[in-house]
């Protein structure tokens, strides 16, 4: 034990500022749970307003989940400007969505068309910045 560790503190990022990084997200983890264990499997996501999230997956736990309604987490993080890691967690109950549900709301990017969308309301949102 002759090293000495630092330890790194981290501030909690204000809901907007969560939202903000959301938006800008393509690419996340979808954090379930497949045959009791835990899971991170890649995503294409997108923020619809204020409450909730797209996801576009074809992964198979992800739309078994989906169907069932269970409770899974989106995570995202990233770099500021200035090498500061951060990174931002949705939880929420999943859904799979209509096939109408963006026809009045037309999604801003076009997602995997070999994907199933499924919506996540942000229950949860939970973000942190280190110093």
């Amino acid at each position: 034990m002759g090293a000495t560790s630092q330890s790194l503190s981290s501030e909690p990022l204000a809901r907007d500022e969560c939202l903000r990084l959301l938006r800008e997200a393509n690419v996340a983890r979808v954090l379930l749970s497949v045959g009791a264990l835990p899971a991170a499997l890649p995503a294409r996501i997108q923020l619809v307003g204020t409450d909730h999230l797209v996801i576009s997956s074809r992964e198979n736990a992800v739309l078994v989940a989906a169907r069932r309604g269970d409770v899974i987490s989106v995570q995202i993080d990233g770099l500021d400007p200035d090498d500061r890691t951060w990174s931002v967690t949705v939880t929420g109950i999943a859904a799979s969505a209509p096939s109408n549900a963006f026809e009045s709301e037309p999604l801003k990017r076009p997602m995997d068309p070999r994907a199933t969308l499924i919506v996540l309301p942000l229950s949860v949102v939970i973000g942190r910045r280190e110093h």
